[in-house]
């Protein structure tokens, strides 16, 4: 089994990109996170952004792209995207409306469209879940199943969440094995219900995801990056991030 890289989803410290966008990812680095998946590019030019990624050392795993800018700025991201030698785009998310007929037709059309034109540039776009994809249906399938049904499996990709996979109800090991060979990116995810029954995205190692398991499935899945995110932090985003890394170092590294 292939090493897996350590990548952090930036949106983790949003607060901190707002403020000093350079500064953050320097301080990634230093924590030993070896990628970073984006969630803007901080207003940087697309060669001020390689030439940050070269100086600290950090590879670009993914990027995470609106349905809005997929359908009308997918040029700017490829310039982007090719400039910072990565090979994922991925959307984040989608509203009800995008997510259910007769929207759900047409925001899969951008996707293919933005599949085909990705692909010309040996990029592969993805989708990325929450808990609604594992929880409403489309006939008989789940939206998430339906989803990457629909999507050409050479040019799209997935990116699990496992804790929303884990709050929307299924087995995150089972799904990692169902999509082995199409699941280059997984967010690396920790969840626990705090006193009042809500669910709590935590450290790694804090919560109740069987990360051990759910780690050696992605292994044995092909996937590439394991991606460190946590919506929101209950410490310092920062010393957060450190601390899931210190887990990783024990528990994987």
């Amino acid at each position: 089994m292939a090493k897996m890289g350590i990548a952090l989803q930036l949106y983790t410290l949003r607060n901190e990109t707002a403020t000093d966008f350079a500064g953050t990812l320097r301080r990634v680095a230093e924590i030993g996170y070896e990628g970073v998946e984006f969630a803007g590019y901080g207003g940087l030019a697309p060669q001020e952004l390689k030439a940050l990624l070269a100086e600290l050392n950090l590879k670009a795993v993914g990027s995470h792209v609106s349905l809005a800018r997929l359908k009308d700025n997918l040029d700017e991201e490829i310039e982007m995207n090719l400039a910072i030698g990565n090979k994922y785009v991925i959307c984040p998310y989608l509203v009800e409306a995008d997510r259910q007929e007769p929207g759900l037709h047409a925001t899969l059309e951008v996707f293919k469209e933005a599949a085909e034109k990705l692909a010309q540039h040996g990029i592969q776009f993805g989708y990325h879940n929450h808990a609604f994809e594992l929880e409403e249906k489309v006939g008989d399938k789940l939206l998430f199943d339906h989803i990457f049904a629909e999507l050409p499996a050479d040019k799209a990709v997935v990116e699990m969440d496992v804790c929303w996979v884990t709050v929307g109800g299924q087995d995150p090991v089972a799904y990692i094995g169902k999509y082995a060979g199409r699941l280059p990116l997984l967010h690396l995810k920790d969840i626990r219900k705090d006193d009042e029954g809500k669910i709590q995205t935590v450290e790694l190692g804090q919560g109740d995801v069987d990360l051990p398991a759910v780690i050696e499935a992605a292994g044995n899945a092909g996937t590439e990056w394991l991606v460190v995110e946590q919506d929101h932090c209950q410490n310092p985003p920062i010393e957060s991030v450190t601390n899931s890394m210190g887990w990783l170092k024990q528990n994987y590294l």
